[in-house]
């Protein structure tokens, strides 16, 4: 082998294992890592696997009018998840409110201001998640 390409071949491992050492010691920031797993959770919970899997119609125009929600709890539409998708958006949305109030211990307008926002999104998600399961029965 020529010296030209034992110096290339013998950096080339020296750069492999530089870039090996820095993924390794990477440590990625606990706000990204937790905004991943909380939009997967949300997404899992909203039955984004399911519409993956199944491949349901998005909504169906029945009688003169659309139906977005479907008529029982073992299936669902493609819009039955982006409902539910956004509803769980705004209940996490509404306990990381919560959560953020509790910072504001010397600022008690402005705890409360966030106390009482996170309340009102914890309280509309529940409140229409509770709906669309009775329409869903009946």
């Amino acid at each position: 082998m020529s010296r030209a390409i034992k110096k290339n071949v013998s950096s080339l491992s020296f750069s492999f294992s530089r870039l090996y050492r820095k993924i390794a010691t990477a440590k990625p920031s606990t706000l990204m890592l937790s905004a991943i797993v909380l939009s997967f959770t949300i997404f899992l919970f909203g039955g984004g696997l399911y519409d993956i899997i199944m491949k349901p119609l998005p909504a169906v125009y029945y009688s003169g009018r659309f139906i977005f929600l479907y008529p029982q709890l073992s299936e669902q539409f493609i819009s039955d998840s982006i409902i539910a998708t956004i509803l769980y958006t705004f209940g996490i949305a509404g306990l990381l409110l919560l959560y953020q109030s509790t910072k504001y211990a010397y600022k008690p307008r402005q705890a409360y201001m966030t106390f009482i926002a996170g309340i009102i999104l914890v309280m509309l998600a529940y409140i229409i998640l509770e709906l669309t399961i009775q329409i869903k029965l009946g």
